[in-house]
């Protein structure tokens, strides 16, 4: 069963500038995400990165109902995240990084016992959960603590704490470890894999810090100028950019630079050539033919395999831009001094979309916070207590 069934899906903004020595305004389609398909089955963890401005928060904001698609189908937990956001609120949690979806000046233990109301959860139950979230997140001595006195390593783990107090079935982290300190990041690390396990929970993360995805996702999906690049295992991503291993041997006796190997390149000779660094690609050689080889010329001591690093086989995808991933069309590029036609602007603008056409990557930070609440009918400010509850 998959929790996300992605297909075709495409998000356009229609942007209006005043262009120069013209009294007309010109309009410009910008295509966010370009026909964009793929699928999450459930109790997967999956990593969705991509550069600054790709396309990653335009997809998760149409996957939680926030945007409405231009084209193409998406279902969040078999539902339409759109036409059934209120029933899809129940049943995902999401933390966005640079936004609380806690009340800033009250307890956070008061901010819990909203939110469980907010949710509809059982008082005995949300009782039960809170306690097992606050064991095993460590929160004890900061439920009385107001939210906006807690460190951002505090707040962090009660975001996430508040997003899973409803058991949702799929998880949304964007950016969840962004300031935090090794040891933070860590323990967030190591509680959200004791929770899958526990609960089955389904988890999509978007993050830079490619330890994240390194030590929570066995899947990830790179994206790129709002198409996808790349879908598939982490040691895959550094196949498809020709990333090499590295042979790290330590020699019984000092010897000559390694050189003239075959698929193996010298990277450097330590410790007066007792320890010889040779960088070789897998699609040519193996590490056992190298060895091979090796032991053929001089007698080996010790020996290791490096793997490429995650962050590097990343960079590198982002730097190749065009040449790595799919070039978007014509249609998805922003039309420099075009006047689209009709059609296209209406497409572009659905109903009850207003005001959001300049939020391709940012702004509407109310209806993520009421998506996040799990409620849409409550618009009040996350940093100031409700009244009315």
């Amino acid at each position: 069963m998959n929790t996300v069934d992605v297909s075709d899906l495409t998000r356009q903004f229609v942007l209006r500038r005043r262009s120069r020595g013209r009294r007309r305004r010109v309009r410009e389609v910008l295509t966010a995400v370009d026909s964009m398909s793929f699928r999450i089955e459930s109790g997967s963890a999956v990593g969705y990165i991509g550069a600054n401005g790709a396309g990653k928060s335009t997809t998760i904001k149409m996957l939680t109902g926030i945007l409405v698609p231009t084209s193409g189908t998406v279902r969040t937990c078999g539902l339409d995240p759109v036409r059934r956001r209120r029933e899809l609120a129940g049943r995902i949690g999401v933390v966005f990084g640079q936004r609380s979806q806690l009340w800033w000046d009250l307890p956070l233990r008061e901010s819990f016992t909203i939110l469980a109301a907010i949710h509809r959860l059982e008082p005995v139950a949300a009782r039960r959960r809170t306690d097992e979230l606050v064991e095993q997140l460590e929160m004890a001595h900061t439920l009385d603590t107001p939210v906006r006195q807690l460190s951002l390593g505090q707040r962090m783990r009660a975001e996430i704490a508040a997003a899973l107090l409803h058991r949702p079935e799929l998880l949304i982290l964007d950016e969840p470890t962004i300031g935090l300190d090794v040891l933070s990041k860590q323990r967030l690390r190591e509680f959200l894999r004791r929770e899958r396990a526990d609960s089955g929970t389904t988890l999509l993360l978007t993050t830079h810090d490619m330890g994240d995805i390194e030590r929570l996702c066995e899947r990830v999906l790179v994206v790129d100028h709002g198409r996808l690049a790349y879908d598939g295992t982490l040691p895959g991503l550094a196949r498809t950019v020709g990333a090499r291993r590295v042979l790290v041997v330590d020699l019984a006796r000092p010897s000559g630079d390694l050189t003239g190997l075959a698929g193996a390149t010298l990277l450097a000779a330590e410790a007066d050539g007792m320890r010889q660094r040779l960088a070789f690609d897998p699609e040519i050689t193996t590490a056992a033919q190298l060895l091979a080889a090796i032991s053929n010329r001089v007698e080996v001591r010790d020996l290791s395999i490096e793997e490429p690093d995650i962050e590097d086989v990343v960079r590198r995808i982002y730097s190749a831009g065009d040449g790595t991933a799919p070039a978007p069309s014509d249609a998805g590029a922003v039309a420099r001094g075009a006047t689209p036609g009709d059609e296209a602007e209406s497409a572009a603008e659905r109903p009850g979309e207003q005001g959001v056409h300049n939020a391709a990557e940012g702004g509407t930070a109310g209806v993520e916070k009421a998506v996040q609440r799990g409620a849409t009918g409550v618009d009040d400010d996350r940093n100031h207590a409700s009244t009315s509850l």
